[in-house]
């Protein structure tokens, strides 16, 4: 509870305060683009989806791709490693030869957008603006994964040295009716962008005529949920901090792009795992789980429900039920961390996923076939496939200050880089 206490010369008065609630903060910008014509050669893969020779790979003979400035190692010698300093030099040089360029403009206006990408006919749409960093350290914008000391040292370097936000971060938030009535009213304006990706998504960009009304909805909006991107959002707060310390203040580096898709509009596929060697043979391991775990109700290759799981041995599949214990935590009750109680560690000794080299992880949208492959190659002896994490299992992780154990969400699609790009 919190008093004001007010004073006059006979008397004191106390008067109970009213709490203000957190609201969310939603910030236009004036956006670095490509020329609608040059978008698709442009827009490229997240940094993080990518490593250096897929980056190398994909980029080859484009020179118009983003790539080039997220992932600048592939301007130089194989030699240089990613974390060079040569590498970020190079990040800030290629993004201001493109800002100067003839293939990009700047907005003249702040501005804010809605972006769509629909993949296999399924559209996912949402705002494409600035959120704030205070808004991050305030926990108004919640987390749900531990970020790494060096993957955040890495993003921090390329925003400081290129003086911009160069990549979103997904957000997610509960729906809410004016915003969806801007969304659905905006995409039927004429379009800034509508281009359809290598990979077969289609990608569509809208400027939100008069942005006043959807800052205002925001501010009921009381808290926003990382869904991708979380050493982005820390670096985001490490940078402001790190230029205000060195009294190199812009009022600009307080936010950072985001796009925020209405609850609704999400989809979390599965984030399956393989295991590189077995401490028996598959036919033991097998043998060894049916002994301990009950067996599933799925026949193939995908879980039919939460609490269970698929694992691919001796080339067939075979489902297992992973009972959640009584009054477990929201943590706890996943089935990623149901998986590590009963399999990983008490069975291949994997105490720390993040680092233990012996499991590795598959997006779901590389579809259990792959999983099948790189057991058949010999690349891995055992994959496990799971079921999705569901989003208000997010939520709930993210509302209690609880983080999720590593790789629990695979989010498609994937948002592209080099559209919208944020200056400061």
């Amino acid at each position: 509870m919190v008093y004001v206490f007010l004073a006059d010369l006979n008397e004191v008065h106390v008067y109970e305060a009213v709490a203000i609630p957190p609201m969310a903060i939603l910030h236009p910008f004036r956006a670095v683009r490509p020329l609608p014509e040059r978008a698709s050669d442009v827009a490229c893969v997240p940094y993080d989806v990518v490593d250096t020779e897929e980056a190398r790979r994909l980029a080859h003979g484009n020179p118009r791709s983003f790539l080039h400035v997220i992932r600048p190692e592939i301007d130089l010698s194989n030699g240089i490693g990613e974390y060079d300093g040569l590498v970020y030099a190079k990040g800030a040089q290629n993004l201001s030869a493109y800002v100067s360029g003839s293939d990009s403009l700047t907005e003249d206006e702040p501005s804010l957008y809605v972006y769509r990408l629909i993949m296999y006919g399924r559209p996912h749409t949402g705002i494409f603006g600035c959120v704030a960093v205070s808004d991050y350290d305030s926990n108004v914008i919640l987390k749900h994964e531990k970020t790494r000391p060096a993957k955040e040292d890495d993003r921090t370097r390329h925003i400081i040295a290129q003086r911009a936000h160069a990549e979103p971060i997904m957000l997610t938030f509960r729906d809410h009716d004016g915003v969806a009535r801007i969304l659905n009213e905006t995409s039927t304006t004429p379009s800034l962008y509508d281009f359809t990706s290598p990979d077969g998504i289609q990608h569509t960009i809208w400027r939100i005529a008069a942005p006043a009304d959807l800052i205002s909805y925001f501010e009921e909006i009381d808290r926003l949920y990382v869904a991708d991107g979380h050493h982005r959002c820390k670096a985001a707060s490490r940078t402001a901090a790190d230029l205000a310390n060195a009294n190199d203040p812009s009022s600009e580096v307080g936010f950072f792009p985001a796009v925020l898709f209405p609850m609704g509009n999400m989809e979390i596929l599965a984030y399956n795992r393989i295991i590189r060697k077995l401490p028996r043979t598959q036919s033991e391991f097998l043998s060894m789980l049916r002994d301990s775990l009950p067996a599933g109700s799925s026949s193939g290759p995908v879980p039919d429900c939460k609490g269970e799981i698929s694992i691919y041995l001796q080339g067939g599949w075979t489902s297992f039920k992973l009972l959640s214990p009584e009054n477990a935590s929201v943590v706890d009750r996943l089935d990623v961390g149901l998986l590590s109680a009963y399999i990983l560690q008490p069975m291949l000794n994997i105490t720390d996923p993040r680092t233990d080299s012996n499991i590795d992880f598959v997006g779901g949208v590389r579809g259990t076939d792959e999983l099948e492959r790189l057991v058949d190659s010999g690349h891995a002896e055992m994959a496990i496939s799971m079921y999705p994490t569901s989003i208000q299992e997010l939520v709930e992780v993210s509302d209690a200050n609880l983080l999720m154990p590593p790789k629990s969400t695979w989010f498609e699609p994937k948002l592209r880089s080099g559209l919208l790009v944020h200056l400061f």
